[in-house]
């Protein structure tokens, strides 16, 4: 049990507080609730460029990482289609570093040509390196215009076009930090040797003054249901063919997620699920098959991806595929099977709740949801599905009027 105790500021900031008297060492996380899907669709790419950004400095501190790592600590960040997060760690005794560090470019971040030019040649490189020049890097570009017509996940994080962020200007990138970088659309968590009688007081010192801003409320257009097959035939210079069947899926907080995700498990969960026992170590018709899902706000993608083997045409990797789904649309997944399934889901959470920048990023993320308790008792929504649940879910997810197909072709 993860216990924490949770506060407002005035300006909006929502905090959380985690005490951890075995640890002598405290995580600082800033979610912030904005991610690729509230960009333009003309201007993407832009939450995952502030994900540098924010490392270029702010008014009284010229560099984040130097004062941080001179305290002990050390910090990262990631982006999504749905938030963006930054997370520290440090020893407790210098925690007010952090907070320093954090308010400060929350209040102030110090916008000048000179740094937008240094970050956009980063994420410009990074973009030519990991999307453009590497094998299978337009994946995500291609599965997500052709599964999403409609919604802002059509595009990953990285951006929709290398264009839109060598374009980018400086106006343009103040105008997105103040619109989504605000005490109104961020939560901080503390996790770690701290105690809330001690930490409330300096949150307040460095968090309260910052003006709140305009909270940002999102009006994005819904995907529409899918009602055809669509299809995608692309060829490249890549080591190895590869199948992709992509199938849209319920949002994050509804009880078929969990459905989902369990489904994933059991096709393809270690060298014991289905895909890897019967179509990798069996039929050798793939090197390597998975299927995962897309934990997005809005309605997600189920994802079945495999690396087929030498010997193995399209047509009869894709069948098996098919002859998989449709056996666990038609029968009940046996009780062992399901409670193994189960039984590691659970493994995973005490693992992931036993890190303690774990249990900060993973309150956080739940207060997003709008209840940080999910941190104790999400698991409880894995624990009570049932056989039935998983096949009526699998009857509705894989449709083939719900299924984007590509076959990714090697010249070789």
């Amino acid at each position: 049990m993860i216990k924490f105790e949770k506060f407002i500021l005035n300006n909006g900031l929502k905090v959380i507080v985690h005490e951890d008297a075995s640890t002598p060492m405290v995580a600082v996380n800033v979610l912030y609730d904005v991610g690729a899907k509230d960009e333009e669709p003309e201007k993407t790419g832009f939450a995952h460029l502030f994900e540098h950004l924010m490392f270029g400095g702010s008014i009284n501190a010229e560099d984040f990482d130097a004062p941080l790592q001179r305290a002990g600590g050390e910090s990262n960040a990631f982006t999504s289609n749905d938030i963006t997060n930054y997370y520290d760690t440090l020893p407790a005794a210098n925690i007010e570093t952090a907070l320093w560090l954090e308010s400060d470019r929350m209040m102030s971040l110090a916008f000048s040509e000179q740094s937008l030019a240094i970050q956009k040649k980063v994420v410009c490189e990074e973009y030519r390196e990991n999307y453009i020049n590497k094998p299978y890097g337009d994946v995500w570009h291609k599965i997500r215009q052709l599964a999403y017509t409609t919604h802002a996940y059509r595009w990953p994080t990285i951006g929709k076009e290398l264009s839109h962020i060598e374009d980018a200007t400086l106006d343009y990138v103040k105008h997105f930090f103040h619109k989504h970088y605000n005490p109104s659309n961020a939560i901080l968590v503390i996790a770690g040797g701290v105690k809330m009688k001690n930490i409330k007081p300096l949150v307040e010192k460095w968090f309260a003054p910052i003006p709140a801003g305009v909270k940002y409320n999102r009006a994005l257009t819904k995907e529409p249901t899918q009602k055809a097959s669509r299809f995608l035939e692309v060829t490249a210079d890549v080591p190895t063919t590869c199948l992709f069947k992509v199938y849209h899926m319920a949002e994050r907080d509804s009880d078929r997620f969990y459905y989902a995700d369990t489904l994933s498990d059991i096709l393809s969960n270690g060298s014991s699920s289905r895909l890897y026992q019967n179509l990798v170590k069996g039929k050798n018709l793939f090197t390597d098959l998975d299927a995962y899902v897309l934990g997005s706000d809005d309605a997600g993608l189920f994802i079945v991806e495999g690396k087929l083997a030498d010997n193995t045409n399209m047509k009869d990797a894709e069948d098996a595929i098919e002859e998989e789904l449709n056996l666990i649309k038609h029968e009940l997944v046996k009780e062992p099977e399901l409670q193994k399934v189960k039984n590691k889901t659970e493994s995973n959470f005490v693992f992931s709740n036993s890190k303690l920048l774990y249990k900060a990023m993973n309150l956080a993320i739940y207060e997003r949801m709008g209840n940080a308790n999910l941190v104790n008792n999400e698991v409880d929504q894995y624990l009570k599905i049932t056989a039935e649940d998983l096949k009526k879910e699998a009857n509705l997810i894989f449709d083939a009027n719900n299924c984007s197909t590509m076959h990714y072709f090697s010249k070789n």
